[in-house]
């Protein structure tokens, strides 16, 4: 993939494979748009060491802030589209969500969440594996209001590109924009996905202050 990336790197092209990739994952989760985003940022570390060699006159293509703002315009606009239609699903996408015991788990969680006016569980699930798919199609199908969603929707998109684009480009700066660089950005990655569906699968605690106050 470093190879195909690399040949995209001198074109604005690299921006909407970007944007694609992180837009369509929330329906099709396999896709690899996060090891996309860390290859494309850690080609831009190597373009950067090019440029600065170079005396700075090119400018530097793909750019570490585009890429961040296209992987989060495009993620919470994936969110947004899932929300929307899980909203609409109607009873077909209710029975299916009732047979699913993750959908369902995630769905009374994320309500509890959003109910007490916190969605940090939005933020940590954009890490885990499939994590955005469940959280974005659980508030539509319980139909959460769209200002207790979309804002944590956000906040989770540029926390998890900022997370992404800097491991490529850290990774790049450190080990050189090769396969190495690339796949240690990647491990990280990986790791914080793991360490994120550890968070969002633990049961929730009640917090019911005793009589005492204790």
């Amino acid at each position: 993939m470093l190879e195909s990336v690399g040949a995209l790197t001198g074109s604005p092209w690299i921006y909407v494979l970007v944007a694609l990739s992180v837009l369509l994952d929330v329906f099709l989760p396999l896709l690899p748009s996060g090891v996309l985003v860390i290859t494309a940022a850690t080609a831009a570390a190597g373009t950067t060491t090019v440029t600065a060699a170079a005396g700075g006159a090119a400018p530097q293509v793909p750019s570490l802030l585009v890429l961040i703002l296209c992987a989060a315009t495009a993620s919470v606009l994936g969110d947004l589209v899932a929300y929307r239609l899980a909203w609409r699903g109607g009873e077909r996408l209710d029975r299916a969500i009732a047979r699913s015991r993750r959908l369902t788990t995630a769905q009374e969680r994320l309500g509890t969440a959003l109910s007490r006016g916190g969605g940090a569980l939005v933020v940590v699930a954009r890490f885990a594996p499939a994590g955005r798919s469940v959280v974005s199609l659980g508030a539509g199908a319980a139909h959460r209001r769209a200002k207790d969603f979309l804002p944590w929707s956000a906040l989770a998109g540029v926390a998890w590109a900022g997370y992404s684009v800097g491991l490529g480009y850290f990774g790049g700066q450190w080990l050189g924009a090769t396969w190495l660089g690339t796949a240690v950005s990647v491990l990280a990655l990986f790791l914080a996905g793991a360490l994120a569906a550890v968070v969002v699968r633990r049961p929730a605690r009640e917090r019911t202050p005793s009589p005492t106050g204790a």
